[in-house]
């Protein structure tokens, strides 16, 4: 069963000492373009989680959000060195240029790395880490089963439409019949009006209608439209990634619909390869979208 790129899922996980969030959003994308967007304390495990997410999904964009809540009370410590160097350039500025005022608590407290998480505080424990792989794989099952969901929808879409090219096939095949005929009475008509009563040669109207109908023939691209949609709707059904393989198939089907229009004078055939390629336009769409 096809699946979509687009999707949403969420997980879950708690320890002793935190809750842990994950979000994961799906849109479509030629490639797997993965985004992150983690807590400081867990940002080591980037290479990790991207490998998770690359095990689960082979196209499209990736947004991975995770929120961690810990639940003890973290220990800070003060970074001596670097608020001794902040005062003594403040100290600096105050005394060159002339300024007023000395710096307040609030400001030191502000200031980038003056106050900092103690190393034991941060370490990342063997509980957090199985928490955020846990909450990760369960906001990928439920994004899998958005993904099939809409997969299945899509897949119908993309049946009905296959169906109306398909529809089309027999009708172009019927007329394609008649074009030998057709173009040995236009020739014949033809060749009456410029000679008059002057007897033609039939053989050569004969030849010449097969060179025409040489020349106009499409029956090599109907038997591959017609192959194109068969193979179009085994992939469909199929279990596997197909998107890129959808989209390679749908292209040749375009090409046939525009060599039939190329090769065809008569206005039933075109206004069927018209419809025909307007859905296949349509179905190159959808499948932008099809994992």
């Amino acid at each position: 069963m096809i699946r979509s790129m687009t999707g949403f899922g969420q997980g879950s996980a708690e320890g002793k000492d935190f809750k842990i969030r994950a979000d994961v959003r799906t849109v479509n994308n030629r490639f797997l373009d993965i985004h992150m967007r983690l807590p400081q304390e867990i940002s080591s495990l980037e290479i990790s989680l991207k490998k998770q997410i690359q095990a689960a999904l082979s196209r499209g964009r990736v947004d991975l959000t995770i929120v961690v809540e810990q639940m003890r009370r973290a220990e800070f410590v003060l970074n001596r060195p670097l608020v001794s160097g902040y005062l003594a350039a403040l100290a600096d500025l105050k005394n060159e240029f002339g300024l007023e005022g000395t710096p307040s608590l609030e400001l030191v407290a502000k200031l980038p790395g003056a106050v900092q998480v103690s190393q034991d505080s941060s370490n990342l424990n063997e509980s957090l880490v199985e928490g955020v792989s846990s909450a990760v794989a369960q906001a990928l099952y439920s994004l899998r089963d958005m993904r099939l969901a809409e997969g299945q929808q899509l897949a119908a879409e993309l049946t009905n439409r296959l169906d109306a090219i398909a529809e089309q096939l027999p009708g172009i095949e019927t007329e394609a019949a008649k074009l030998p005929s057709i173009y040995r009475e236009r020739l014949a008509r033809r060749m009456l009006e410029i000679q008059g009563s002057v007897q033609m040669d039939e053989s050569r109207i004969a030849q010449e209608a097969v060179l025409l109908a040489d020349r106009s023939d499409i029956s090599e691209e109907i038997a591959r439209l017609k192959s194109h949609v068969l193979q179009v709707r085994e992939v469909v059904t199929g279990d596997t990634e197909v998107g890129k393989r959808l989209d390679f198939i749908l292209q040749e089907m375009n090409r046939e619909a525009n060599t039939i229009l190329s090769k065809s004078n008569d206005l039933a055939i075109s206004d069927a390869a018209i419809v025909i390629k307007t859905e296949v336009e349509k179905l190159r769409e959808q499948v932008q979208n099809v994992e």
